[in-house]
């Protein structure tokens, strides 16, 4: 077990380009992720797992992304999986995890129904972003389950032999997440295998008293939204990076000037370099004030789990913009698809699309649980 090495991240970078070709993470990475023990970051240690604190997550995911965002996201995805089984009941974990940790596939939206049935449900439906779906072991699925007045959204736990993929992945950016429709028809999952929804955004869910650990008490939103942000921050830090490396060599054409000797160049790297710092000091913020509730056995109320998701938004959004200032100063030659600025680009374009990274939405939340406004109670928060 070697956890996350800078080889790791170099060959990351080195397949960055066949990994978009392919439309999904290559054969040898997810070797190598395995191998890693990565996977194992928060994985339950009755499991062979680390069942490190929930914050060591995402370092290695940023620094993977300094070599592939789009393999970040998805290697990022399976450990917080991980992570998430070890939220259902004790019986599913024991099945799940008989060989250790696995690579599974969470589409969370509840666009598929879950049927009554003796000892849980049938489940149907069809589910797009699949995330790393073309490697997959297990998935995680989100269901609208029961009848009546009696119905709740749930995520559904069934092995990847019992679902389709439909190969619709076919984007501008994050090509190498592969994350294709799911569909499932009239599978029974028993109740084992099943966990409330809003149980996992609060921290609540039969898993979380299980294991003698703060990691699986985290809530899920702030989990999954900060998680997902780091891919968008990493890439950031290596384009600026790439971007000052390529200021000591770059001669302007027509004018034959260097670039290094430009006062705007240097002005766009100090301040990237600057905003990226602030970027850090959020997150950091952030993470510890949940960190410590968690510790300390409090709730996580509405409005910490908003400004969370309001700050991992921020993080996304402020990367995305400092690689677009460095890219307008970087000239028409970082256009080329083997330059990795514009891929950097093209895939934290498509991070900001996330649901959960809509920043009109996060930032209303955030306010609204401040003030106690009204918030639907079906808000991602």
């Amino acid at each position: 077990m070697t956890l996350l090495t800078d080889e790791f991240v170099t060959a990351l970078g080195e397949r960055a380009a066949e990994a978009e070709d392919l439309r999904k993470v290559p054969y040898q990475t997810i070797a190598d992720f395995r191998a890693s023990g990565l996977a194992t970051l928060l994985l339950p240690k009755r499991y062979g797992g680390l069942q490190a604190d929930f914050p060591a997550i995402l370092d290695p995911i940023r620094r993977m992304a300094h070599g592939c965002a789009s393999s970040a996201w998805t290697l990022g995805f399976y450990i917080l999986h991980n992570w998430m089984l070890a939220l259902f009941d004790e019986r599913a974990q024991d099945e799940v995890f008989a060989d250790g940790p696995v690579l599974c596939p969470a589409p969370l939206a509840p666009t598929g129904r879950g049927e009554p049935a003796d000892g849980g449900v049938r489940i149907t439906g069809r589910w797009s972003w699949a995330t790393g779906v073309m490697a997959a072991d297990w998935i995680m699925v989100g269901a609208l389950c029961g009848e009546g007045a009696d119905l709740f959204p749930a995520l559904a736990l069934l092995p990847m032999s019992d679902a389709e993929v439909v190969d619709v992945w076919h984007t501008a950016g994050m090509r190498a997440t592969g994350s294709n429709d799911v569909v499932v028809t009239d599978v029974f999952v028993p109740q084992h295998r099943l966990v409330k929804v809003f149980d996992v955004y609060r921290g609540t869910a039969p898993g979380a008293g299980l294991h003698d650990a703060d990691t699986y008490r985290w809530p899920l939103v702030p989990a999954l939204s900060l998680v997902a942000a780091m891919p968008a921050f990493g890439a950031a830090e290596a384009v600026v990076d790439a971007f000052a490396a390529r200021l000591s060599e770059r001669v302007l054409a027509y004018s034959g000037v260097a670039q290094k000797d430009q006062p705007s160049a240097q002005i766009r790297l100090g301040d990237a370099r600057v905003r990226l710092a602030a970027l850090r000091g959020l997150l950091d913020h952030t993470t510890t004030r949940i960190q410590a509730l968690v510790v300390a056995g409090e709730p996580v109320s509405r409005t910490e789990r908003a400004a969370a998701r309001s700050a991992a938004a921020h993080i996304v959004h402020e990367s995305r913009a400092v690689i677009a200032d460095l890219l307008e100063s970087s000239g028409a030659s970082a256009q080329f698809l083997a330059n990795p600025l514009q891929r950097a680009k093209r895939d934290v374009d498509v991070i900001c699309g996330h649901v959960v990274f809509d920043y009109d939405v996060s930032r209303e939340l955030a306010g609204a649980t401040e003030i106690g406004a009204k918030v639907s109670p079906i808000a991602m928060i």
